[in-house]
């Protein structure tokens, strides 16, 4: 199985009431699957407090400020769904988040496959509609 991405740093039909609730919840999978520390989730939520990292399409994807790699133990990513979506600010909603931290500037190969990936629509669909972690891996294949 893929050390980066796997069926547990996958969170389906999850709530926030705030983008940064669900930043917090984003992040959290990858702390606990042993890819960051707690302060890399702060660096996730000032870099939203920086710049919004809604993308389009109904996907955030929320990753730490520069000079977070000290907060990075390993790459990994996370995806959380929410139906209900999140309020990202300027009417957007997001309704999956897609949690990244890259050790060495991996962060940007990785960000590259999951935008070539989400900028079809149908791809982001899928992911929102999907039932199953093992549906989410199929649609990402990273």
């Amino acid at each position: 199985m893929n050390e980066i991405f796997s069926l547990k740093n996958i969170v389906l039909n999850a709530k926030a009431d705030d983008k940064f609730a669900a930043i917090t919840l984003t992040g959290e999978v990858l702390k606990q699957n042993g890819y960051i520390t707690e302060r890399y989730i702060e660096r996730m939520k000032l870099r939203e407090e920086i710049v919004s990292t809604y993308l389009g399409n109904g996907l955030a994807i929320p990753h730490g400020t520069d000079g977070s790699d000290c907060e990075i133990i390993k790459t990994g990513i996370s995806l959380v769904q929410f139906p209900d979506g999140v309020d990202f600010g300027d009417g957007n909603t997001a309704y999956i988040t897609i949690g990244i931290a890259g050790k060495e500037g991996e962060h940007m190969d990785l960000l590259n496959k999951i935008a070539l990936i989400c900028i079809e629509e149908e791809n982001v669909m899928a992911l929102r509609n999907a039932t199953s972690s093992e549906q989410i891996l199929q649609v990402l294949n990273l």
